[in-house]
């Protein structure tokens, strides 16, 4: 009798002692619940059970091995005050009801200035979902979806739902519905985010002003669609291998303004693909090895194209649906490089063709008209059936640059064995052995 009352004795005081230890492997949201504003709590490699709220601003550090799983029918974090940090976590099993208005995440996030860093989510609908939150930070995440085959039981790796001056860098999301999905969301930053095997690597809608630099779209039906958007940058930022049904790199609908500068097209069926949008300048872009390295529809206008190096496309440019005699070539007397596919004369070497360079082509009637004329632009008949309408009904100009650039020696060479390089990683990487049989395997209306 005397060794259980010592027992119990010993014990009682143990929970008195290291109350916050205790109770957080027996009960993860009292310990949060508990602890005053600005605490640290640091969880052990241990699995905790969710959900949990966090309505004070405190700081949760995990390790390598802490896990906090949510029981499937709710978010498995929610932050609802500001000031929160999470770090080293990995977050998983959130409510997978694609039906529900609460828009289920792995993490939540409802309020401003908050930090989430070094987190693995997994087996969530969305990732990360900020809901009118601003001014956060989203760092270093890892979010794993379930893959192309499960695109419509899913929800978005990073979702960004009226939420303004967020940051999201160095993130990586693959297999999600899209990666990231911007939704009335203004002055955002997205820097060197890696995003594959989505629908849409990166989604804008009705979101102006963001900024989206030095990210990689590789293997995603589309790179990124930026619709009903404007005054967006996209800089320094790699569309490589998009593939599959209405396949593309950069999508511009309905955008406006936007400026496209000094990102990588490399083997998309579509580099870039332009439907009524207005005053959009691409410029300083590598578009090289697509099926099409510009798809430009009629109903856009006052587009700018100047020092692109637009090279080794099966077609390079093609504008469907009308004329498209509003759009503009050149700018300030700089056009752009078409490499080898049209050669030029450069006799004052000043850099600029001594003689505007037109495209013509009966191919926009085929691509307009045919849904599946796409899986037959690399066939040898494409060729013969360019040469037969030239005989036989009036091609179309496709465009004119007025003042195309020189080629600059070993620029092209260099570029394509870069991108090839890169892409042959990425293929190693993914295990596509199967690329060069499904690429192409497209339609055309987006």
């Amino acid at each position: 009798m005397k060794k259980l009352l010592l027992f119990l004795f010993i014990f009682s005081i143990t929970l008195v002692v290291f109350p916050e230890k205790n109770s957080a492997a027996e009960n993860l949201q009292a310990t949060i619940d508990s602890l005053e504003e600005g605490a640290v709590l640091k969880l052990e490699d241990k699995t905790y059970e969710g959900n949990i709220v966090i309505s004070k601003p405190v700081t949760i550090l995990g390790s390598a091995k802490t896990v906090i799983k949510g029981d499937g029918k709710d978010n498995v974090i929610s932050i609802k005050a500001p000031g929160v940090t999470l770090k080293k976590l990995t977050v998983t099993n959130s409510s997978m009801n694609r039906n529900s208005a609460e828009e289920y995440a792995g993490i939540k996030i409802h309020t401003n200035g908050n930090v989430v860093e070094h987190i693995k989510i997994t087996d969530s609908f969305h990732g990360i979902y900020l809901s009118q939150a601003h001014n956060n930070k989203i760092n270093n995440v890892v979010i794993k979806g379930m893959g192309k085959g499960e695109i419509a039981a899913q929800g978005n790796g990073i979702h960004v739902y009226y939420s303004n001056d967020n940051n999201l860098s160095h993130n990586s999301i693959e297999g999600t519905r899209d990666g990231m999905f911007f939704d009335y969301a203004n002055n955002n930053e997205s820097y060197e985010n890696n995003i594959s095997d989505t629908r849409y690597g990166l989604h804008y809608m009705y979101s102006d002003e963001n900024i989206f630099k030095n990210n990689t779209f590789t293997m995603n039906t589309g790179g990124a669609a930026v619709m009903n958007s404007n005054r967006l940058l996209l800089e320094g930022n790699h569309f490589i291998v998009n593939y599959g049904n209405q396949s593309f790199g950069l999508l511009l609908l309905q955008a406006n303004d936007n400026l496209i500068k000094n990102n990588t097209f490399y083997m998309n069926q579509r580099g870039i693909y332009i439907d009524q949008a207005t005053r959009n300048s691409i410029q300083g872009n590598k578009i090289s090895q697509n099926q099409i390295g510009i798809e430009l529809w009629a109903s856009s206008n006052e587009q700018i194209f100047t020092e692109n190096l637009i090279t080794e496309n099966t077609i390079p440019a093609v504008t469907i649906g009308g004329s498209g005699e509003n759009n503009f070539w050149s700018h300030e007397d700089k056009g752009n490089d078409w490499g080898t596919s049209f050669p030029l004369t450069d006799l004052n070497q000043n850099g600029i063709g001594d003689f505007p360079i037109t495209y013509q082509s009966s191919l926009y009637q085929l691509l307009e008209d045919q849904e599946l004329s796409y899986l037959f632009l690399k066939s040898p008949a494409l060729g013969i059936y360019e040469k037969m309408n030239a005989a036989l009904v009036d091609e179309k100009v496709m465009f004119n640059d007025p003042h195309p650039l020189a080629a600059a020696k070993g620029n092209t060479n260099l570029i394509l064995i870069a991108a090839l390089g890169l892409t042959a990683v990425l293929i190693l990487l993914k295990g596509r052995h199967l690329l060069c049989i499904t690429f192409g395997r497209n339609g055309r209306k987006t």
